[in-house]
């Protein structure tokens, strides 16, 4: 229901391919393509591909006719876009009419079967996807092996042949393997870090941090969303006894790290984020602003900014992990039960506690922060009525006659034992998203 509107069947669309079509792109995009995004997607690619050999320059398709050639809702087709543009087949452009929006729709072509290979994110998701046999099985036909009767490779390179000189006198020094092999473009990521963990014992990090290998470090911290010292620990696990990076192995060795962090495996899933397409709507209440902090952090984040901006204790994220992990619960739902059980607790993180309340919150299947904080304030607003109802019928059946010094002490007792440590649940919110707010300005501060 949250992609309604995103685009409306009156809204033209036009489609542009710059690049031609790999020789086996249909394969690609059948059998590796097609597991990672699903079959609405890849058939929404195909229609639009086989659209742009129909469309006039001059006429717009509304996406009521998608619609009708795909005979999917909107939504579905929104969704389907986003797994293109997500994967990089689709790049999508929009300019806004008074009455209607005109996308452009521009088709990237996908990498052929032995390409896709290559590229160390795709092909480690497709593993994940279909599991060893079958991965193994695809690459075996789609990648041919090289001979090894050729020979020694004595192949002479750019900068063994060539030397440019500038008009000033000055040579260009050889760009190694810096330079994108596929787009000819200098690419130079801040791998810094790792020179310094390799220096200090005494490893060649020319040897180690080549492009290539460059490449895939950061595609497999962003994969398996690893910090650098764990991408540390991987990458020397993985060197070979002539301080080279045994790629298979560190790709296993990242993996076991994500699996040790969250007992599962990686997966390609549809993001529940709002796109840059539309504005971007600011948080106007104390409420929508604490609802957007919490969706934003990590509970990580949220506990150090609680407790004064210190670093949270090793005991309370082992007792977050493993709530998570057993109950399965997002990281803006575990925030607010974090948020929940400190109010209720006196900022006290009580493990029973917290997983008695978990596994009801994971029974509700919330999703979002706004869901856990809505669940919570009526299942609180529910506990008090209960409450109030029976001590109202408590009061009804008491007839007895008592003398008054006794009726104003159980008065007064009645009046403190009513007194909840946090009656006002609109009020908690407010003072936490105050507290947030106050140590996150200290920590960018």
């Amino acid at each position: 229901m949250r992609d309604i509107g995103k685009i409306l069947p009156i809204d033209g669309y036009h489609v542009l391919m710059e690049k031609s079509q790999p020789a086996d792109y249909l394969k690609s995009l059948t059998h590796l393509y097609q597991p990672l995004i699903g079959i609405q997607a890849v058939t929404l690619y195909m229609t639009l591909l086989h659209e742009k050999e129909l469309q006039q320059q001059s006429t717009v398709q509304t996406h009521h006719t998608l619609m009708n050639y795909m005979n999917l809702p909107l939504d579905d087709l929104y969704r389907a876009r986003l797994k293109l543009e997500g994967i990089g087949l689709m790049k999508t452009f929009k300019e806004q009419s008074d009455e209607y929006s005109i996308y452009t729709y521009e088709l990237r072509p996908p990498f052929a079967p032995a390409q896709f290979f290559t590229d160390e994110m795709l092909a480690q998701l497709l593993y994940h996807h279909i599991g060893q046999a079958k991965f193994d099985m695809l690459k075996n036909h789609y990648v041919k092996q090289e001979q090894d009767n050729k020979g020694a490779n004595i192949t002479a390179s750019f900068n063994d042949v060539f030397q440019t000189v500038f008009p000033d006198g000055r040579y260009m020094e050889a760009a190694g393997d810096l330079q994108d092999e596929s787009t000819g473009d200098i690419m130079e990521p801040d791998f810094s870090w790792m020179e310094q963990v390799l220096k200090q014992r005494m490893i060649p990090t020319g040897q180690v941090l080549t492009y290539k290998n460059r490449q895939l470090i950061a595609q497999m911290m962003t994969l398996y969303d690893l910090p650098e010292y764990e991408i540390e620990k991987a990458v020397l696990w993985a060197l070979t006894e002539e301080n080279t990076l045994n790629r298979s192995e560190f790709k296993e060795a990242c993996h076991d790290l994500f699996r040790n962090n969250h007992q599962g495996t990686v997966r390609l899933t549809d993001k529940q984020v709002e796109t840059t397409e539309e504005a971007v709507q600011h948080p106007t209440t104390k409420e929508e602003q604490l609802i957007a902090e919490l969706e934003r952090i990590s509970p990580r984040q949220l506990l150090e900014d609680l407790s004064n901006g210190g670093q949270a204790s090793g005991q309370d994220l082992k007792v977050i992990r493993e709530v998570m992990t057993t109950q399965g619960l997002p990281s803006p739902v575990m925030n607010v039960l974090i948020h929940y059980v400190l109010l209720q607790t006196n900022m006290k993180l009580s493990k029973a506690y917290m997983e008695t309340i978990a596994s009801h919150w994971s029974r509700a299947n919330l999703k979002t922060a706004r869901e856990a904080i809505a669940f919570a304030k009526n299942e609180k607003m529910q506990y008090q009525q209960r409450k109030n109802r029976k001590k109202s019928t408590k009061k009804t059946a008491s007839k007895e006659v008592v003398p008054d010094w006794f009726h104003n002490r159980k008065k007064k007792k009645q009046e403190n034992d009513d007194k909840p440590q946090h009656s006002n649940t609109d009020k908690e919110w407010q003072e936490t998203e105050q507290l947030l707010k106050k140590y996150s300005k200290k920590k960018n501060g």
